[in-house]
Formats: structure tokens, C-alpha cells, sequence
């Protein structure tokens, strides 16, 4: 029998610290903070009685009192959202928690009923998520969470990887990930003592820990959704729609058409050699290598740029057929701008990697930006996407492989006849 009577708490986690958008909850959006937006639309879900803010800021939690919302506060020590929404079951009694996230002005109060409606409808259903279909383009970028599903709706899989794999040209369907989950209390009352695995750490997704201790985490398919607020450039998209406007189109992968990348801490772990003689030595890795040939033969254009200079590194930039490159810059900004100018392509189809703060001016003149995963925090906030391999362990190969999926060539990577292709041009 379904049971009405569970009580449903709709739960908004909201750090002020974000890394790429400091203040991020309280983000003016049309004359109100964005908070306050995601809880005016959480108060719209029929089938929820409980709305509260869980934040470990007291500039948060007194922006949610001004607007007569509910709030909790949390430690700021949480190692994930799950962790915080464990704490406050201790202060809000429910027998369902909805983890609706901060930095979603946009969601669809409907969503939720569906989600909480399908979890109050079925007892058997400990942990809850929502899930929209996607194409292909969309399903090469791994920012984007795929899952498969079984024939009942329960999660096969979570990953940041294209799944399922198009094997042999195989039409495949991509479900996207939306990152708005329910909980039944008992399910809370375990998370925080649940071991993390391997997969967990590999793809830096929380709900693995939940598959790998045996729990069914069933998703709910909806509409696609409205954009989240991750960057200042999420949120400049959502303040055109909430107020009428059309959005300016937001450059793909699938625009690249030349990728300028850093050496130093890119390309290699950022470490400076020298032998007996005083010639400089670095550590390449042939992942990275392979990825620029396999960009170069199939359309995007590579270019170096790098703040120094040596035969160590003219070498290399030789080995790998290389033709676009600049030594010893110093204004990387108007290095890129004459790179693109070779290249013959604008801004809007150039990407970049870098990994510090030298970099910045490069990301200021590309449309697309990576910041590798060991750059400072700073660093990543103005790149318009972090990556997850650090420099020097094919960082540049998760950025073209991305772009390759992205751009339909998947073939060359993942098939023997699409590598023989490009194979005879290839270098490591």
C-alpha cells in the first residue's frame, strides 16, 4: 500500500565557499538571491512538508531568514552533500530527505513531486534520482553524469564516461544525471560509516559509494532541465532566461577547432630536470602525445605555447609533427590571439589547458578553458572546466578524447578499423 503518510523534507544544501563561484547562493537573479529561488520553488511541491536551507555560512543562513525561509546550520566540514544531509536528519524529522541542490534557480517543482511520488508509492525504494535523455555531443563531455538503467528504473551505472559504449557504430541512448537525489532516513543514518571505493575515488561521484555497499538507487526520468549555476558564465545564462531573454549560445566541444595547451605542468608534471651538461630534461607522457596527432588528423588544430623555452622542448614539439607554436612568451593572451590568426579560427572555436596563473591571460582569450586537476583553486575558477587527470598524467589526452567524442570521431579511439585510419600518421 502506498504509504501518504511519510513525512517528505526537501532539504538545499548551500556553501557560500564555492570554488568557481564564491557567494554563489546569494547570487543576484532578477532583484532576489538564487536561494531564495530554488526555495520558493521547492515550497511549490505538493507532496513535501518540510523546506529548509542546510548551510555552514552565517551569510546564507541570515539571507534565507530575510526572505522568511527556514534554515539549519551545518559544519563546513562535510567531505560531501550526503554527509551534511546526514546531519540535518538529526535536526528535521522526516522518513524521506529530497537533497535538492542550491545552485538550481531553475528546477521544476514537478520534477520533485515525481521523484518524491515514486519513492512514497514504493517502499522498496531506499534512494531515489532523477535522470533526461541526451545526444550523443552532449554524452562525450565528462562533466556530464551518464547512467544506464535497468528494465525496472533501478541505476546500473554512474559515470563520467560515454556509456553504454557505441560498439561497431551501434545507435546508442544517453540518460543524463540530475544531481537532485531522495533518501530514506535509515539510508542517511549508514551513509557516513559506508567505505568509499575505488569507483568513487576513479570518477569522483559520491552515489558510487551507495551502488558498491549494495544499495538500489532507482531514477526517474523527466524533461531535460534548465541549466545549473556552476561558473559566472552558468550564471549569466540563467539570469538571460528568468528574465526573458534568448541566452547567447555557449561554444561546444563539438566548436573546437584548434586547442592551445601549456608544456609546463600540462604536458608534463611540471617538474624541471637538468642533466651534467645543463640541458633541461622533462617527462612527457605518450598518451598526450597520441591525442594531439589523433586531434590533428581529424581536424582540430594543436598548438604549444609555452613561457619557456629549450631544445628539450623544440624536440618534442618536432616528434610530434607539430607545426603552431610559441617559445618564451610572456603575454600569452596575445600569443593565443596570433595562434588563432595562423590557425585561421576565432576565439569561439579555440579551447585551452593550463595550470596556473600564467595561464589566466590564455583562458581570457579562448572561448573554451581547462584547468588541469592539480591547478590552484584559483586557477580552476576561471578556466570554464577542470579536468580530472592531473598534468603530466594525460590531462591533454582527457581534453582530446572529450572532443573527439564530442565531434562524432569516437571511431578512431575505440575501433580497429577507425585507428587504421590515422594509424600510419600516428606519434607518441
Amino acid at each position: 500500500m502506498a504509504s501518504t503518510e511519510q513525512r517528505v523534507a526537501i532539504v538545499i544544501p548551500a556553501r557560500y565557499g564555492s570554488t568557481r563561484l564564491p557567494g554563489k547562493p546569494l547570487a543576484d537573479i532578477a532583484g532576489k538571491p538564487m536561494v531564495q529561488h530554488v526555495y520558493e520553488r521547492a515550497l511549490q511541491v505538493a507532496n513535501a512538508q518540510v523546506v529548509v536551507v542546510a548551510t555552514d555560512d552565517e551569510r546564507v543562513a541570515q539571507a534565507v531568514r530575510a526572505f522568511g525561509g527556514e534554515c539549519v546550520m551545518t559544519s563546513p566540514d562535510h567531505p560531501s552533500g550526503t554527509d551534511r544531509l546526514a546531519e540535518v536528519m538529526a535536526q528535521v524529522d522526516a522518513d524521506i530527505y529530497i537533497n535538492l541542490q542550491g545552485d538550481e534557480p531553475l528546477v521544476r517543482p514537478a520534477d520533485i513531486e515525481a521523484l518524491a511520488a515514486g519513492m512514497l508509492a514504493d517502499a522498496h525504494v531506499k534512494v531515489g534520482t532523477l535522470c533526461h535523455p541526451i545526444d550523443a555531443h552532449e554524452a562525450g563531455n565528462p562533466n556530464t553524469v551518464k547512467v544506464v538503467l535497468a528494465n525496472n528504473g533501478n541505476a546500473l551505472y554512474f559515470s563520467r564516461s560515454p556509456i553504454p559504449y557505441q560498439r561497431d557504430g551501434e545507435v546508442a541512448h544517453y540518460l543524463k544525471h540530475v544531481g537532485v537525489y531522495g533518501y530514506r532516513r535509515e539510508v542517511l543514518a549508514d551513509y557516513s560509516g559506508l567505505p568509499q571505493p575505488m569507483l568513487e575515488h576513479a570518477e569522483k561521484l559520491e552515489q558510487l559509494r551507495l551502488m558498491a555497499a549494495g544499495y538500489c538507487i532507482r531514477a526517474y526520468l523527466v524533461e531535460p532541465t534548465g541549466p545549473g549555476v556552476d561558473t559566472p558564465e552558468c550564471l549569466e545564462q540563467v539570469r538571460a532566461i528568468m528574465s526573458g531573454q534568448a541566452p547567447a549560445p555557449q561554444p561546444t566541444l563539438n566548436d573546437v577547432r584548434l586547442v592551445i595547451t601549456d608544456v609546463d605542468g600540462v604536458l608534463t608534471d611540471g617538474g624541471i630536470y637538468y642533466d651534467a651538461t645543463g640541458e633541461c630534461l622533462k617527462r612527457f607522457h605518450v598518451r598526450d602525445g597520441m591525442g594531439m596527432r589523433l586531434l590533428e588528423e581529424n581536424g582540430v588544430r594543436v598548438a604549444v605555447l609555452s613561457g619557456r623555452d629549450s631544445a628539450t622542448l623544440r624536440k618534442r614539439v618536432a616528434d610530434l609533427g607539430i607545426t603552431l607554436c610559441q617559445f618564451g612568451v610572456k603575454d600569452k593572451q596575445a600569443a593565443c590571439n596570433q595562434l588563432m590568426a595562423e590557425a585561421g579560427v576565432s576565439a569561439a572555436h579555440t579551447a585551452c589547458i593550463g595550470d596556473d596563473c600564467i595561464d589566466l591571460p590564455a583562458f581570457a582569450a579562448c572561448a573554451l578553458s581547462f584547468a588541469v586537476a592539480d591547478a590552484p583553486v584559483y586557477v580552476k575558477a576561471a578556466a570554464t572546466h577542470t579536468l580530472n587527470a592531473a598534468g603530466g598524467a594525460g590531462a591533454f589526452r582527457e581534453v582530446a578524447d572529450a572532443i573527439l567524442f564530442a565531434q562524432g570521431k569516437d571511431a578512431v579511439l575505440g575501433t580497429a578499423a577507425g585507428y587504421a585510419q590515422v594509424m600510419a600518421k600516428m606519434a607518441q
